[in-house]
């Protein structure tokens, strides 16, 4: 059976997504995968900002590798530079965006029952997408 018969018979999601997921914020690439978490390495270009969301099925758990984050968390911003981190519970309002001119690179470690792309709840988006996903 060719490589892709086998991961639509295991019902992967491999089989109909690319590896890397671009979006208008950048990009983000899923590394490692199981059933009550996720791990993705996430860039974002120069300048550009991820939607005001929530989760109702997942935190989230963000580390810098390389730039410079501005993170919103509830009600407060929070600047983070490489090697440091930063926890989203479950519900919390949050939003990721790069104040820097380099690419900001970050690990995102996602733990919960649910990690589907439609657990993505938008309150504010620069880049018109309330319906769709991240």
């Amino acid at each position: 059976m060719p490589q892709i018969g086998k991961l639509k018979a295991l019902n992967r999601e491999e089989a109909i997504t690319h590896a890397k997921v671009y979006r208008p914020w950048g990009d983000y690439e899923t590394i490692d995968l199981a059933p009550r978490y996720q791990v993705k390495r996430i860039t974002v270009k120069p300048s550009a900002k991820l939607s005001l969301q929530k989760h109702y099925h997942r935190a989230e758990h963000w580390t810098v590798v390389s730039g410079t984050a501005i993170v919103t968390k509830g009600e407060k911003q929070i600047m983070l530079q490489e090697n440091e981190s930063v926890y989203i519970p479950l519900g919390t309002m949050h939003r990721l965006e790069n104040p820097g001119k380099i690419p900001l690179e970050l690990i995102e470690v996602q733990s919960g029952p649910y990690l589907g792309e439609d657990d993505i709840v938008r309150f504010d988006d620069v880049y018109g997408r309330k319906e769709d996903k991240e």
